[in-house]
């Protein structure tokens, strides 16, 4: 399916309108990983970043208007690395790896969380998730953590150990957490990638050593198994999975050998998608185009440019198609659906600003010249 820009388009035109005067005071130094534009649960649209001292937040001040607020500053101190997702309940998690120097020996580290549970609600405090290694060496090369929510509400965590293997800590009734549970595994990559399905069940795949490790449930909730390697190289960091059908994920990564994007279910082949991302995930969206379930992708290229492709879901052999957008971004851009089910692209540009373009009436995958926050 070809997609198309208004902004390229038009070469440009209407690209500096601004959409609210408050974007003044803090600049955005980096997105986050995940899918940082979020659709809330009264419609609202809700855009994040990393600033200087802590997270950024961008909220549309009506369901699919133009119109925004931000960006708010949180502050959060020693993060290093900062992953969003969000439940089924519409609830946002933040999950940080803070690394607070010390004198004389390795910096602490462990994972952060926080939550909003609120469409322009505050952020809660953040509360420390620990970590799993008592050796304050081993403690220091603890790995970033990312995380899925299952159907019911619970967050699952997942980080690389200092070994190579990855852990879990998960939410339990009631509020409380389990503790760190070793997932095994040797040679992981950071980040893992994760998946929530919607019938409750969580899955988490790892590049290597040029091969895939999965872990799998069998149930919602369930424990977690180690399914077979799957003997495929992954650019690191460029993963990102997406459910496609029922209990079914496909993964999309940056081939390390030809540059370019791939799309994989397991059990299947790897369907060669083209583009030239940088060593960033793709943004990947289920939506409806012109009748059918559609896949919606973006990534920044080598030269910064964003592309935007679409296709028939579970259809990628069928042949995918990257236009460019006519945005350049810092980061990955994030794709969400409005209040109106319309397409939006979000990105950060050069100076730290946030950029929205959101899709035509006209059909297809047509999107309006980009508005500065």
């Amino acid at each position: 399916m070809r997609t198309r820009s208004g902004r390229a388009a038009a070469q440009g035109a209407a690209a500096d309108t601004s959409a609210h005067g408050g974007g003044g005071r803090h600049t955005a130094e980096a997105t986050l990983a995940g899918s940082w534009l979020v659709l809330g649960k009264d419609g609202r649209l809700t855009a994040y970043a990393r600033g200087r001292t802590g997270l950024l937040r961008w909220t549309q001040t009506r369901p699919g208007g133009p119109q925004w607020t931000g960006p708010e500053l949180f502050p959060v101190s020693n993060l290093t690395d900062l992953h969003i997702v969000q439940g089924a309940d519409t609830y946002v998690h933040f999950l940080g790896r803070r690394e607070v120097p010390k004198a004389g020996g390795p910096p602490a580290v462990d994972v952060v969380h926080a939550i909003q549970y609120q469409t322009g609600r505050p952020v809660t405090e953040w509360r420390s998730l620990g970590n799993p290694h008592k050796d304050p060496a081993k403690a220091a090369r603890f790995g970033i953590p990312t995380g899925g929510v299952s159907a019911k509400g619970s967050v699952h965590v997942f980080a690389r150990n200092a070994g190579g293997g990855v852990m879990l800590r998960r939410e339990l009734t009631g509020g409380k957490w389990s503790p760190w549970t070793d997932l095994k595994g040797s040679g992981v990559q950071d980040p893992v990638t994760v998946v929530a399905h919607s019938s409750g069940r969580v899955e988490a795949m790892a590049g290597g050593q040029d091969l895939i490790l999965r872990w799998t449930q069998e149930k919602p909730d369930g424990n977690f198994s180690q399914a077979p390697t799957i003997p495929l190289a992954v650019v690191r960091g460029s993963a990102v999975g997406l459910e496609t059908g029922p209990d079914r994920a496909t993964y999309y990564w940056t081939d390390p050998a030809t540059g370019g994007v791939v799309a994989h279910r397991p059990g299947g082949w790897v369907i060669p998608l083209g583009g030239a991302p940088a060593e960033d995930p793709v943004a990947v969206l289920r939506a409806p185009l012109d009748g059918y379930d559609c896949t919606v992708l973006a990534h920044r290229d080598i030269e910064g440019q964003v592309m935007l492709a679409a296709c028939g879901t579970e259809n990628e052999q069928a042949g995918v198609w990257w236009s460019p957008t006519g945005e350049r971004c810092v980061g990955v851009p994030a794709l969400a659906r409005d209040a109106y089910g319309r397409v939006v692209l979000g990105v950060i540009d050069a100076g730290g600003a946030l950029r929205t373009a959101r899709q035509h009436d006209e059909g297809g995958l047509a999107l309006a010249p980009s508005v500065r926050v």
